[in-house]
């Protein structure tokens, strides 16, 4: 049993923040009490000073794109051209891949994330890499090879066959193994063959409680071409029977009305990346359109189109995003941002019964934020008004340099 004293926010029901200025007490990773550190003998691990905030989930980020961060100037297509796709290629190297996982693993602790849905690499070797570096430091990450056969460098290409037998291949050494878990990942309708979306789907049919990702609706040209090859994008994915409750499409920035339908009566989530958005011009999210249709939303950092693996940046970028759509856009509060970086994202990984809150009965996954002596966070903090203006604070300020501390399952794996 662990007694860990410190000021815990966190948001189990969405935009009210939960506050507690005392004692989370952990047996075998799982809260089982909280209160007043009156209620407890003295603590074993005291984290005074800052915040501890829920472990973030992240529902959408490139495990082959770390390296790519950065190239600004591009809308998607050119980007993926000069930028992603031949760094991507790269990955064919186990040496350059085993080196490419432990940045990027490196990068998501950094930042507090203790779970992530990662797009993998289109090289089983490289996604062996990635769920090795990631078992090895004890996140939670799901994943998968990602499947092409149109469009892009032929080096990224496969064949419908060999992406099931590689798929499930993978899927048998990782999926349901520790804190990992498989998901299916074609890359986009655009750069896939109605055969290898249906061998995806078979895929996907054949594991067990395993996820379904892929993009949508990112940009007006991807959307165009999409078109031309599939008809409808939510239908690409949706005529072979890919999206359920546990899919997650990234971005949708430009969905129609009726998309917006089906993407609510299949159950599917959407991975909203708010600097990857405004970075490559995509447009400002949809957010208002998606909550009245029923369609569920988290965040993704959208690494390397994004800026960063922080999402307490993404929560800042999403909120200016809601500010610039005006009438249109949701006046997002802290306690919404902490949300969607934490319980919704669980949510759309079906995680929402282990982890996204500090409640009894979850597992302890936590990030503590204590920003160095004398920053700017230092000092608004110091003079914060109450716990939403200290969050408000932290989501506009906050970043990897302040993170103390990750706990996964009650283990330290940064300090």
């Amino acid at each position: 049993m662990t007694l860990v004293r410190g000021t815990f926010l966190d948001t189990p029901v969405a935009g009210e923040l939960r506050t507690l200025d005392g004692v989370v007490q952990v047996e075998d990773g799982v809260v089982t009490a909280r209160g007043p550190a009156s209620d407890f003998p003295a603590p074993d691990v005291d984290l005074r000073g800052g915040v501890v905030l829920p472990g973030l989930v992240d529902t959408h980020v490139h495990y082959p794109q770390v390296r790519a961060i950065g190239g600004l100037g591009m809308p998607l297509l050119d980007w993926l051209d000069r930028c992603a796709l031949p760094e991507e290629c790269e990955l064919a190297a186990p040496d350059y891949a085993a080196a490419v996982a432990s940045e990027f693993v490196d990068g998501l602790v950094r930042a507090g994330t203790t779970t992530a849905l990662v797009f993998g690499s289109h090289f089983a070797t490289a996604v062996d890499a990635l769920f090795t570096e990631a078992a090895r430091v004890g996140l939670r990450v799901t994943s998968g090879l990602v499947v092409s056969d149109l469009l892009l460098p032929a080096d990224l290409h496969t064949s419908p066959a060999r992406s099931f037998e590689e798929g499930l291949a993978l899927a048998g050494r990782w999926h349901g193994v520790g804190r990992s878990r498989y998901a299916v990942t074609p890359r986009f309708s655009l750069s896939c063959s109605p055969a290898l979306l249906e061998a995806s789907a078979d895929l996907l049919g054949s594991l067990d409680d395993a996820l379904f990702t892929s993009h949508v609706n990112e940009n007006p040209a991807e959307v165009a071409a999409v078109a031309d090859l599939h008809g409808g994008y939510v239908d690409s994915y949706d005529r072979y029977g890919l999206l359920g409750p546990a899919s997650v499409l990234a971005h949708d920035v430009h969905p129609t009305d009726a998309e917006l339908a089906v993407l609510a009566a299949r159950g599917t989530a959407v991975a909203h990346c708010p600097t990857s958005n405004a970075a490559l011009g995509s447009g400002l999210f949809p957010l208002r359109r998606h909550a009245d249709a029923g369609v569920r939303v988290a965040l993704g950092s959208d690494v390397g189109a994004g800026t960063g693996f922080s999402l307490l940046k993404e929560g800042l970028q999403a909120y200016f995003a809601q500010q610039l759509l005006g009438p249109e856009g949701v006046p997002l509060t802290p306690a919404d941002l902490l949300h969607l970086a934490t319980v919704a994202g669980a949510d759309a990984l079906g995680l929402a019964d282990q982890v996204g809150h500090l409640s009894v009965g979850m597992r302890f996954d936590a990030v503590w934020l204590r920003p160095p002596s004398g920053s700017t966070l230092d000092v608004v903090l110091r003079s914060a008004a109450g716990p939403d203006d200290a969050l408000a604070k932290v989501f506009a300020l906050g970043g990897p340099a302040d993170v103390a501390g990750v706990w996964v399952d009650g283990t330290r794996i940064r300090s």
